[in-house]
C-alpha cells in the first residue's frame, strides 16, 4: 500500500485474471476507486479452490504489515468442471469445494478486524458458444454445464449465509438480463464488457448496503489530495480555479 490508501484485492481464477481486459470488471473498479483505494489483482487462470487453499499463506500472509480492507473472491467455475477419467484436472467435488471456500473465508477474516470479504458465485454459461470456442488439439475435452455451475453457485451462496459473509449471486444476477446468453460472454465462459458491468453493479450494491465501518463504497471514501489549489484548471472567468478531483464525466456508465 502506497501513501496509506485502502487496499482491495481481487482473488480468484481466470474471471479475476482477465478482469482488466476487454472492459473488465476489475478495470472498472480500479477506475471507480481511483484516488480512493488501490485495486490489486491476484488472478490465476485455470485454478480451483484446492490450489487456492495451498497458497493462502503466501498470497495473504498473516504477518504482513499491511492487510487488505477488502478481498473479493471468485472460485468455482473450474471446480465444477466434470472429473477426468485420469484423476487429473481441476475438478473438485462439491463437498470439498464448500470446505475449501470455508477455509479461504476463515483465513481472510483472520487477517485483521477491518478486512472485509465478498464472495462471487459461479455465473451461468453459454454452453453452445463455449463448445465452439474451446475445441482444441492441445487440451482434453472440458465438460462444463449450466447445471453444475448452478450447483456450485448455490453452494457458495448457502455457505456465505451460514458464515455471515457478503456474496454476489452471479448465477441469478446475470440471468436478470433478457439477452444474457449472447451479451455477457466473450467465449461462453469469460465475461464481456456487458457481463462485467453486471458484476460491478452487484459489487457496488453490496458495498453500499453493507453496514461496515468504515464504509467501503466509493462515494463514502476520501479522495486523495482533493483540496482546492491555485494550480488547478483555470475557470472560464479567469479569476479562480476549478477542482476536477471528483469529476466522473469520462465514464460511459454513471456508477452508483
Amino acid at each position: 500500500m502506497l501513501g496509506g490508501r485502502p487496499l482491495c484485492v481481487l482473488f480468484g481464477s481466470s474471471i479475476v485474471q482477465y478482469s482488466f481486459s476487454n472492459g473488465g470488471w476489475g478495470a472498472a473498479l480500479a477506475d471507480i476507486y481511483a484516488r480512493k483505494a488501490d485495486i490489486l489483482l491476484r488472478g490465476y487462470i485455470g485454478w480451483n479452490t484446492r490450489r487456492a487453499v495451498q497458497v493462502m499463506d503466501k498470497v495473504f500472509p498473516k504477518d504482513s504489515a499491511v492487510q487488505p480492507s477488502l478481498v473479493i473472491v471468485y472460485f468455482g467455475g473450474n471446480d465444477s468442471i466434470a472429473a477426468h477419467s485420469s484423476g487429473l484436472g481441476p475438478h473438485v467435488p462439491l463437498d470439498e469445494y464448500i470446505g475449501n471456500m470455508r477455509k479461504i473465508a476463515e483465513h481472510l477474516k483472520s487477517l485483521s478486524e477491518k478486512t472485509r470479504v465478498i464472495f462471487l458465485s459461479c455465473p451461468p454459461l453459454n454452453e453452445e458458444m463455449l463448445r465452439n470456442s474451446t475445441s482444441s488439439t492441445i487440451l482434453s475435452e472440458i465438460v462444463r454445464t449450466n447445471e453444475t455451475c448452478r450447483l456450485y453457485s448455490d453452494a457458495c451462496v448457502a455457505l456465505c449465509k451460514e458464515m455471515n459473509l457478503k456474496v454476489v449471486d452471479l448465477w441469478h444476477a446475470m440471468q436478470k438480463r433478457e439477452d444474457w446468453i449472447t451479451a455477457c460472454f466473450t467465449d461462453g465462459l469469460h465475461l464481456s464488457e456487458e457481463g462485467s458491468n453486471i458484476v460491478v453493479e452487484e459489487i457496488l450494491k453490496v458495498l453500499k448496503e453493507a453496514e461496515w465501518e468504515p464504509c467501503l463504497h466509493w462515494k463514502a471514501m476520501t479522495t486523495e489530495f482533493a483540496e482546492d489549489s491555485p494550480l488547478d484548471l483555470v475557470s472560464s472567468s479567469g479569476d479562480t480555479t476549478v477542482n476536477p478531483s471528483e469529476w466522473t464525466i469520462h465514464r460511459k456508465l454513471p456508477w452508483d
